[in-house]
């Protein structure tokens, strides 16, 4: 069974996915979620990716919300800039962030919230000098991003992923 399924909480989500996005049900889409749903996990399994061991649930659940507000605000603030509602210049712009963070899964979600909220976009990893570039719409002060990137969101993820 594991070799069918390696990852069935994966297959179940991909396969819903697939039924979502492709309505209306027919059995055509069924057989290719149920394709999607089987064929992406055994090549995962592949890959052989690391298991992931979250050490701080509480602070995940905290940075959840945090993420959520920040999106919702975010939704905001570029609703106001395309339907020229904010006054003043508004200045477009790039910053680079010394992270201090170099666990895989913790890149990887700071990438996912980055570009995931509007008027920011992940851009650059330097893997070597642990140095991020990110796209910001809204560019104000890059000492201000810098802290709001690394208190917000860095701090948080390197104690849920804390080796």
């Amino acid at each position: 069974m594991s070799r069918l399924l390696p990852y069935p909480i994966l297959s179940a989500c991909l396969a819903a996915t697939w039924l979502l996005l492709n309505a209306p049900l027919s059995p055509g889409n069924v057989l290719l979620a149920l394709l999607v749903g089987l064929m992406v996990p055994a090549v995962m399994l592949a890959l052989r990716p690391p298991s992931v061991r979250v050490r701080a649930p509480g602070i995940l659940a905290r940075l959840a919300v945090i993420v959520l507000y920040d999106m919702v605000r975010s939704n905001i603030d570029v609703a106001r800039i395309i339907l020229g509602l904010r006054g003043g210049e508004r200045r477009t712009g790039f910053v680079t962030i010394p992270l201090d963070m170099r666990a895989p899964f913790g890149l990887a979600i700071l990438s996912i919230i980055l570009t995931g909220t509007p008027g920011t976009l992940w851009v650059q990893y330097d893997s070597d000098t642990g140095c991020l570039l990110i796209h910001v719409l809204d560019y104000t002060d890059g000492e201000e991003w810098v802290r709001r990137v690394k208190d917000r969101y860095e701090r948080p993820l390197m104690q849920i992923f804390a080796p």
